[in-house]
């Protein structure tokens, strides 16, 4: 039995010789043990800060049992629906079920529940009434506040009352997680947590006394009356966002008060080396291997994390909300350690992957200032145009991949998390552009311009078209240069909140004029969370509360993205029909610049 993992069964435990555990986390994913991999970071804290922490992975939630299975823990439970928001783990953006899950062994699909931050919490208070419940990760962290689910098509209240857990921990949760536990070790009740920064708690309403300086956010019952309200309500939210000068924030639900904190402090770099450098064991539990292994780590097992944090704050994102606007990184010795270890891992053929973040060339904070006095409350770094004050050296970046590049077993070193192309245009002198197309880049590289409309890429918050084109110009002449077959390969979203069907031909016609076709199309997704979420929801643009056009119906959606797809005789009609209601049918016949014949 292989002692080096944390324990998933009742067998291990005892191979541990622990009599008892003093954590048990639930988990809706199976166990990889990987950093790249939420409970897996949270466990290995809590195991080296002392504590004896089991994992129950994808419990039976119909058998309120089989929560029970690895014993009572002695402080408290920790509860995660896993790497995904569970809803969008499930389902398509078409609200079809997936055909499978590569967060479960085999890809094999309904192992957890729909919601299962929610039913996993609610399944350990029935078991355990009176038992300590902190629910955090991704779903925990993005629905903390009342929130638009867009497959059931509704408003929900705070995960918090839905589920009745005692706290939620959002963002990454490392500093949040030491503190909880030794509170609870030290025999704390829950109540005298309430001021953890990076948390959240519900507190009935009769019980609720008004806080001096908190924000107190558009109501539920406000937001179901009138969907403005919720635009108002995610400004207001975004607006606190800052670990410095963050307020706390207040909103009420329908029986109880959601407070959150202002967000936790960034990790410094030595601490996330630490966080980094802990004992991994790289790969998914032993037992998952008969049953086909977990397809997610193939992904990321022979990735390195540099960063944490984007200030790109794209709409559609919501890594801002959950990793913080300001940068965080790992020195350059502890990475350094992390790919001589992949070098001696079984599979490991000579190629890092990847060595980036949300996104791979931010490797320090936007400014210096962020540091001091946090991001900017009303400006973004990048949109509309880059700030005067925005550093955009790519020095330590370029060293760190050279440094990675030189160790000795390791062939090629790729970046494939990401490159935001307006912040490389930045960089002074050009070195990082001929380095990445030289040594770190393999045919192709993947780029997200995400649409070329202006008036499309204004309520995404990406830059305009011809800073793309801009972009895609240097990138074919460094790689003429260098004699080197290399192309770009765009991606770009469909239906986005303010795209209407002129928007979406404009982007056929750009398809066209550059020979690109893309193999796969993106229809948008509104996850809870995002900018983009709010304008889908409610209907406006955020910054003028005016109305905003929304493709909502599948055949509005199904048009726009045929459009991108105009090639494929499958979408003949579709995009005719499309040409026809927007008056272009100059785009259909036998001249060059047509779309279809």
């Amino acid at each position: 039995m292989d002692t080096a993992f944390i324990p998933i069964t009742p067998e291990e435990i005892i191979a541990k010789g622990w009599g008892s555990i003093d954590f048990l986390f639930v988990s809706g994913d199976a166990y990889v043990d990987h950093p790249s991999f939420a409970p897996t970071i949270i466990c290995r804290i809590l195991e080296a800060r002392g504590y004896k922490v089991a994992i129950l992975s994808q419990p039976d939630w119909h058998k309120v049992e089989d929560f029970a299975v690895l014993g009572k823990p002695n402080y408290g439970v920790l509860v995660c629906g896993g790497n995904l928001d569970s809803m969008l783990c499930h389902y398509t953006a078409a609200k079809k079920s997936r055909k499978d899950d590569k967060y479960t062994p085999g890809g094999v699909i309904g192992r957890r529940p729909d919601h299962a931050t929610v039913v996993y919490a609610k399944a350990i208070r029935k078991l355990w009434p009176n038992m300590p419940v902190v629910i955090g990760g991704i779903e925990a962290s993005l629905r903390r506040l009342v929130h638009y689910d867009y497959w059931e098509n509704r408003l929900f209240p705070s995960i918090l009352e839905d589920s009745d857990a005692d706290l939620l921990i959002y963002g990454m949760g490392e500093k949040q997680i030491m503190e909880v536990a030794d509170y609870l070790a030290g025999g704390a009740g829950m109540d005298d947590m309430h001021y953890i920064p990076g948390t959240a708690y519900a507190v009935d309403k009769e019980r609720y006394v008004a806080i001096d300086g908190a924000v107190e956010l558009p109501s539920y019952a406000e937001i179901v009356k009138d969907r403005v309200k919720f635009a108002k309500a995610f400004k207001e939210h975004y607006g606190e966002l800052d670990p410095i000068r963050g307020r706390i924030v207040v909103q009420r639900g329908i029986k109880k008060v959601v407070v959150q904190n202002p967000p936790a402090l960034p990790l410094t770099t030595a601490e996330m080396d630490w966080v980094y450098d802990l004992p991994y064991c790289r790969s998914c539990h032993p037992s998952y291997r008969t049953l086909g292994g977990v397809k997610a780590l193939e992904e990321v097992q022979f990735s390195i994390i540099s960063s944490r944090g984007c200030f790109g704050s794209c709409s559609f994102c919501a890594i801002h909300a959950h990793q913080g606007r300001i940068i965080q990184n790992r020195s350059h010795a502890s990475i350094l350690r992390e790919a001589k270890l992949l070098t001696a891992v079984p599979g490991f053929k000579g190629y890092i992957h990847d060595v980036g973040g949300p996104t791979a060339n931010f490797r320090h904070p936007a400014c210096a200032k962020q540091l001091k006095v946090g991001t900017c409350r009303d400006r973004q770094c990048l949109f509309p145009v880059p700030c005067p004050n925005l550093d955009a050296d790519h020095s330590d970046y370029l060293q760190l991949l050279r440094e990675v590049r030189a160790i000795p077993g390791i062939k090629k070193v790729f970046v494939r998390s990401g490159i935001r192309y307006d912040y490389l245009l930045r960089d002074k002198d050009g070195a990082f552009l001929q380095e990445l197309c030289k040594y770190h880049v393999s045919g192709q590289l993947k780029i997200a311009p995400e649409h070329v409309s202006d008036r499309v890429l204004k309520y995404m918050g990406k830059p305009g078209k011809n800073v793309y084109l801009e972009f895609m110009r240097k990138f074919a002449d460094t790689n003429r240069r260098m004699g080197l077959p290399q192309y770009l390969v765009p991606y770009f979203i469909s239906s986005h909140p303010g795209c209407k069907l002129q928007d979406a031909i404009e982007l056929a016609e750009f398809l066209r004029d550059i020979g690109h076709q893309p193999q796969q199309v993106q229809d948008f997704i509104p996850t809870p969370g995002s900018a983009s979420t709010a304008m889908y929801y409610s209907g406006v643009d955020l910054d003028t509360l005016k109305p905003l056009y929304v493709a909502r119906s599948p055949r509005d959606k199904a048009m726009q993205r045929a459009l991108m797809q105009y090639k494929n005789p499958r979408n003949y009609a579709l995009v005719v029909q499309a040409l026809r209601q927007a008056g272009r049918m100059d785009l259909v016949g036998k001249g060059r610049r047509c779309l279809v014949k």
